[in-house]
This record gives C-alpha cells, sequence and structure tokens, in this order.
C-alpha cells in the first residue's frame, strides 16, 4: 500500500513538473542578463565629463541595470584625439560589448565605420542627417541612434546674441574651431547668416593641432573684440589652455559646450548635457530590452543653459549686464 501510494505520488509531482516545465524555462530565459556596454567619449574623464558618466549610470540604474551587478561598464576616452577613436571602437568592439554610448559627430562617424550590427547610442551629435551619419531623424534605420545637436540659425544666433550683450559695441567675432570638423563646416553658413543680420562681421581662425592655440588667440586678439569657440574633441580636450589663453589675450569669449566652465570660462550657452546623457541611459535601456535602433527616432534636446562666469568677467574688465545675469541658469561668482 505504502509503495504505491509512493509511486502514485512521484506520478503526479512528474505531472505537475511536465505541466510547469515550460514556463519554468521562459522564467529562466527572460531573466535579466548581464549587460556589457561601452562607453567612449572623445574627452577625458574629468571635470563635466565625469558628471555626464554619472547620469548616464544613475539612470541605468533607476531603470534596473547596476553596475557590478547586470551592467559591466567598459570606458575608454580618447583625450582630444579624433585619430583614437576607430582603436577603441575595435577595442570595445573584440569584447563584446551589446551597446555602445558615445558622443561627439566625429565619435558617431567612427563607431559607424567600426560596425553595422552592434547598436550604438550617440548621446550628442551635431546635424547627423548634414553630416551623413543618418538619412532621417525619424527613421535612422541601421544600427545607430541617439539625440542631435543640430544648430539652426537661430541657435547659432543665440550664441552671438549673448556674446553682444556681454560685449559693449562688439563688430567682430573670432571664431575659433577645426575646419576638419564636419559639424563646424555645417553650422559655418548659419553662423555667418546669423552675424549678417546682428550686424556682426566673423573671422574664422583654424585650429588642427594644440600648438596652433596661442597664435590664434593672438590673432584674434589682434582682429576682433570676442571670440565663438565652437565645439571640437581637440579644442575641449585641451580647455584649461584655450581658456587660459582667452584670458591672457583679454578676450572675451563665448563657448558652446559646458565642459569649459569648469576651466574658467566667461559663459556658456549649450544643451544641457546631464539631462541629454539620462536620455541617453534610457535609449540603452530601451535596446538591452529588445527594440531596435532602426526604430528609435533620434531626439533633439529641450533643454538648454547658460552659465556664466564673474570671477572671469571682472578679469576681463567686464560688467555682465543684469539681463545677462537674470537669464542664466548658474552664475559662477
Amino acid at each position: 500500500m505504502r509503495r504505491w501510494l509512493l509511486r502514485s505520488y512521484l506520478s503526479l509531482l512528474l505531472a505537475w513538473v511536465a505541466m510547469l516545465g515550460p514556463s519554468v524555462f521562459c522564467a529562466a530565459e527572460s531573466a535579466p542578463k548581464v549587460a556589457r556596454v561601452a562607453f567612449i567619449d572623445p574627452y577625458s574623464p574629468q571635470g563635466v565629463t565625469a558628471t555626464e558618466t554619472t547620469a548616464l549610470l544613475v539612470r541605468l540604474q533607476e531603470l534596473g541595470w547596476v553596475q557590478g551587478q547586470n551592467l559591466i561598464l567598459e570606458p575608454r576616452w580618447a583625450v582630444g584625439r579624433i585619430d583614437r577613436l576607430p582603436t577603441l571602437m575595435s577595442d570595445v568592439i573584440s569584447r563584446g560589448v551589446d551597446v555602445i554610448v558615445t558622443r561627439g559627430t566625429p565619435a558617431a562617424i567612427a563607431a559607424k565605420n567600426a560596425t553595422s550590427t552592434i547598436p550604438i547610442v550617440i548621446a550628442t551629435m551635431g546635424d547627423p542627417v548634414g553630416t551623413g551619419i543618418v538619412t532621417s531623424l525619424a527613421h535612422p534605420a541601421g544600427n545607430l541612434t541617439g539625440l542631435s545637436l543640430e544648430a539652426t540659425e537661430d541657435f547659432s544666433g543665440k550664441w552671438i546674441e549673448l556674446l553682444q550683450e556681454t560685449v559693449p559695441k562688439l563688430s567682430s567675432v573670432a571664431v575659433v574651431s577645426n575646419p576638419e570638423s564636419a559639424y563646424v563646416r555645417k553650422i559655418a553658413k548659419d553662423l555667418e547668416s546669423a552675424a549678417l543680420k546682428r550686424g556682426v562681421k566673423l573671422r574664422f581662425i583654424d585650429v588642427h593641432e594644440p600648438s596652433a592655440l596661442a597664435s590664434a588667440f593672438q590673432q584674434a586678439r589682434r582682429k576682433t573684440q570676442g571670440a565663438l569657440v565652437l565645439p571640437d574633441p581637440l579644442l575641449v580636450a585641451y580647455r584649461q589652455q584655450v581658456c587660459a589663453l582667452a584670458a591672457s589675450n583679454r578676450l572675451p569669449a563665448m563657448y558652446t559646450v559646458l565642459e569649459f566652465m569648469d576651466s574658467g570660462a566667461l559663459m556658456a550657452y549649450a544643451a544641457d548635457s546631464t539631462a541629454l546623457y539620462r536620455r541617453a541611459a534610457e535609449y540603452v535601456d530601451k535596446i538591452l530590452r529588445g527594440a531596435k535602433p532602426a526604430d528609435l527616432p533620434i531626439e533633439q534636446p529641450t533643454q538648454f543653459k547658460l552659465i556664466v562666469n564673474l570671477k572671469t568677467a571682472r578679469g576681463l574688465g567686464l560688467t555682465l549686464p543684469e539681463s545677462i545675469l537674470l537669464r542664466a541658469d548658474e552664475v559662477i561668482k
């Protein structure tokens, strides 16, 4: 009798396991795996870049991806050397990463050239359609998506407008930039159009390498009354030197990347990079959960910041007008 009951119990148990088996296996398959995410930055790990990296990781953690548990981050920094980007891309690809996160037009191009299969999220890039990175913002196709910093004529005009308000009787502005940047080439016409409407003459000064910085700012001091420093990995990587040269040449400068403010810049107006990196984390989360980059439209920023530095203004002999101080999101004293 006891043996019969045991056989009956085992039969029922096996039937129960057989019935639940598929659901058990499905649950195991849907359990979150350990995701390996590459973070490749064209700049250096200090300053604002560290804040942006933190914003990315914090948002990923809020979405359930915790570093050291189900997330492995593979960080790499080019320290302003665009030529290093292809090597860094190849390195993380060889490690079998699930997603590549980077920023900037040169890095976007390097990532796109490096892989056509691994999903790529660009935290910030300048005009991806105009520079040929994608054919459409709404339908990026391929394996790349992210956020665009396309500078319209109105946005470019904002830089000049703010510099005009800051520098009395401003009539000429030096545009310090790397002409090899696809983004710079794209927005040059918009800048010229905006400057013409505001009665300001632009003088483009090219910087291809760090050794050209000193002469660039000396030339700017002789020929203009203010400077506009356009975004480029080289200029951002050497931002300490750039800001020091602007100060020593007593040249009021507007910066188009917020990173410069941690090096003593006078003022910067740009998209809120912390918000952009939090949004980039959301893209990464969707991709890790099965979404395709081609189905995620490239978005444009909605949050911008104006930061000014009163100490730098005093060093230049400038008094920032009340109109600037009231509009500033942050005032460094």
